[in-house]
C-alpha cells in the first residue's frame, strides 16, 4: 500500500499536494525524488530553469542537479511548509523524502524548500499557514532575516517568557 495519496492541496489552492494514507512514524522513507540528471552548467545555460515559473530542482554536488519537472515525478507535488513534517534525503545521485517526525493519517506531506534568502526571495510568498511562517518560502535558518522574530536570540527570550 502507498503512504500517500494525491488530493487538493490546502497549501497550493490552484494545485495538489500528497497526504498521507496512515499514520507514519518519524524516519520512515515516503518517496523517491526522480528526474533527469543534468549538469550545474545546463541549468545556469537553459531558460527552462527561470524562478518566473515552477522549478524542481536538486543540486546533487559541485557537478550534477536533479531535474525533477517531470510529471512522473509524483514527489514533484510535496508543497513548502515553514513547519514542514518530511525532508529531502539523498546519497550520491538519489533524493527521496523522508519523515522528520510522525504523521498522522490525512495529513498533507510538507518539506522546506530550502531557498535562499537574496534579492529575489519576495517572487516566492509563502501560503502554509504555519505559526512558524516568514511569509515567505527561505530556508529555516534564514528566515530571521525577513522577521525579527525567528532571530536566535529572540527565539531564546520568546520561550522563556511562555
Amino acid at each position: 500500500m502507498k503512504l500517500y495519496k494525491i488530493k487538493k492541496s490546502k497549501i497550493d489552492n490552484k494545485g495538489k499536494g500528497l497526504y498521507a494514507t496512515r499514520d507514519i512514524k518519524e524516519g520512515t522513507k515516503i518517496i523517491d525524488y526522480v528526474g533527469k540528471i543534468i549538469t550545474n552548467k545546463q541549468v545556469d545555460e537553459s531558460e527552462k530553469f527561470d524562478n518566473k515559473k515552477p522549478i524542481y530542482l536538486f543540486t546533487l554536488n559541485k557537478k550534477y542537479t536533479l531535474d525533477g519537472d517531470f510529471s512522473w515525478n509524483t514527489a514533484g507535488l510535496i508543497n513548502h511548509s515553514c513547519d514542514n513534517n518530511c525532508d529531502y534525503n539523498g546519497k550520491g545521485l538519489k533524493v527521496w523524502i523522508t519523515a522528520i517526525r510522525d504523521i498522522k493519517k490525512g495529513e498533507e506531506f510538507t518539506c522546506d524548500y530550502g531557498f535562499g534568502y537574496d534579492e529575489d526571495y519576495k517572487q516566492f510568498p509563502c501560503k502554509c499557514g504555519s505559526k512558524k511562517c516568514c511569509g515567505y518560502i527561505v530556508r529555516e535558518e534564514s528566515r530571521w532575516r525577513i522577521n525579527k522574530k525567528f532571530a536566535m536570540g529572540n527565539k531564546k527570550k520568546l520561550t522563556k517568557k511562555k
